[in-house]
């Protein structure tokens, strides 16, 4: 690597969140969401989301997440605060849909057609989805000479 030259960030792999009980957690988050299990272990499990994943480890030391948060891609936002809500979410007062999970973890969700962020086509037909991007979200793609 010459000198000056850094490695670019290219994705996000996978999130690891701490919860107090794995069956617990997959229940909460299956009211919510649509998923299948990628694995699952002693005090872990990992949801499967296409090319990336969601990972649950046993453990919870701290407090509920303040600002400290991370965005889940959906392909349909509206139902998700009504489920959030009656699998017990502590919806907050954002101008985003944010929630808390039972164990103080903070989810904004978002949904695909609205952001510049994108699966490949071939992921995205594994995954079984057919997503187009709203205008602005093409907009943004095109400013940045990433649009299809």
């Amino acid at each position: 690597m010459q000198e000056g030259q850094k490695p670019r960030l290219v994705g996000v792999n996978h999130l690891v969140l701490e919860v107090a009980d794995i069956d617990d957690a997959l229940s909460f988050y299956g009211a919510i969401f649509d998923f299948e299990l990628r694995g699952r272990g002693n005090g872990h499990a990992f949801i499967d989301m296409g090319d990336q994943f969601l990972g649950l480890m046993t453990g919870k030391s701290s407090g509920p997440d303040q600002s400290r948060h991370f965005g889940l891609v959906v392909d349909d936002a509206a139902s998700v605060r009504d489920l959030a809500e009656k699998a017990g979410a502590e919806i907050l007062d954002t101008p985003f849909l944010d929630f808390r999970d039972p164990w103080g973890n903070r989810v904004q969700v978002v949904e695909y057609r609205d952001l510049q962020f994108t699966k490949a086509d071939a992921v995205l037909r594994a995954m079984g989805l057919d997503l187009e991007k709203s205008a602005e979200a093409q907009t943004e793609l095109r400013k940045k000479d990433m649009a299809g």
